[in-house]
């Protein structure tokens, strides 16, 4: 089945099945991502790809949530039709006083916060844009917190089950303090594949990140925020005698913002957070592997060319900073979103 027949069939049958007093929601999100990376021969790429993520709703009545269904279409770019990717969205989602609610296959535009890189690369970003599972969230005017289930990938004769389940908060000292606190935590689980080989075997990461931050637009920029934590790793495979690899180490983050323009640093000290990488890679550490290093800073550089409600245009340098490498990546990034709401 194409893509087009697929759209139809979607649209057909939230139709179809609508009686007349209920209302559809619909919504059309596009992207263009430029990401030319260079000066790292481990990461040395250039990934150029489009993405198209419509999606349709029906809203219940009662204030009983609604059920929302489409794809998200990867598409390289000028690779005719080679190396395309469709993601399956299909969820429920209900929102009621303080509370919000995602079950099934859905965006991770819905979480909070965007993912720090230790926890969620880029590279997968670009391939994963959905979680697969559900996800709770409390919205006070103090602060928020949620928790997500990403169930990853199943298990097959091939394919290793893998899930991570994430914990994230932040709550401010009163309302209009600009002091917070906060928390990211994250369990990852990869398990066997189907009649396992007896080498196999299954493997467990926590990271676990406290920090404390402090936003402020007293200054002459537009704003600017800053937080610092340390950062905690445990990880495992039961497969062998060596025990759990514990890590640690210091995480610092900034953002400032002028007008049309961004500054970002973050800087990591410690040891290497993610010690079984080099035997099981991403299906384990989903984190940019530049965490495996003691020592390592990126600063993220972005000028918004356009930006208003419908349309981000932005060009972005991230310099990659650790003892042995000095990487620059030029991105260019657009986004258009409209919808029914």
């Amino acid at each position: 089945m194409n893509i087009r027949h697929l759209l139809f069939t979607i649209a057909a049958a939230v139709c179809l099945g609508t009686p007349s007093a209920q209302e559809l929601t619909w919504s059309v999100d596009f992207s263009t991502t430029f990401d030319n990376r260079e000066g790292d021969s481990a990461n040395d790429q250039t990934i150029f790809f489009t993405r198209l993520a419509p999606e349709v709703g029906l809203i219940l009545p009662e204030n009983s949530g609604q059920i929302r269904g489409g794809v998200v279409w990867n598409q390289p770019v000028n690779n005719d039709w080679d190396d395309y990717q469709i993601i399956p969205t299909l969820y429920y989602r209900i929102e009621r006083n303080d509370w919000r609610l995602n079950f099934g296959m859905f965006s991770r535009r819905y979480l909070m916060e965007e993912a720090p890189k230790f926890l969620w690369s880029d590279s997968i970003d670009y391939r994963q844009p959905n979680v697969r599972g559900f996800l709770i969230q409390k919205i006070h005017d103090r602060g928020w917190a949620e928790l997500m289930l990403d169930w990853r990938q199943i298990q097959t004769n091939t394919k290793r089950e893998a899930f991570n389940v994430v914990l994230n908060s932040l709550w401010h000292l009163s309302a209009n303090s600009p002091i917070y606190i906060g928390e990211r935590l994250q369990y990852n689980h990869l398990a066997k594949q189907r009649n396992a080989p007896e080498w196999q075997g299954v493997n467990d990461d926590f990271m676990f990140n406290p920090f404390v931050g402090v936003t402020t637009t007293a200054l002459p920029l537009d704003s600017i925020e800053v937080r610092i934590g340390g950062v905690l790793s445990m990880q495992r495979c039961r497969a062998d005698d060596r025990g759990w690899r514990t890590r640690g180490g210091v995480l610092a983050e900034a953002n400032a913002h002028w007008r049309w323009l961004s500054l970002s640093e973050t800087l990591y000290l410690g040891g290497n957070l993610m010690p079984l990488y080099p035997e099981f890679g991403p299906q384990l550490n989903m984190g940019s592997p530049y965490y495996q290093a003691t020592t390592y800073s990126r600063t993220d550089l972005r000028a918004h060319i356009i930006r208003n409600r419908y349309v981000d245009l932005s060009a972005a340098l991230n310099l990659h900073i650790t003892p042995d490498v000095c990487a620059l990546w030029q991105q260019l990034t657009l986004r258009v979103y409209f919808g029914s709401k």
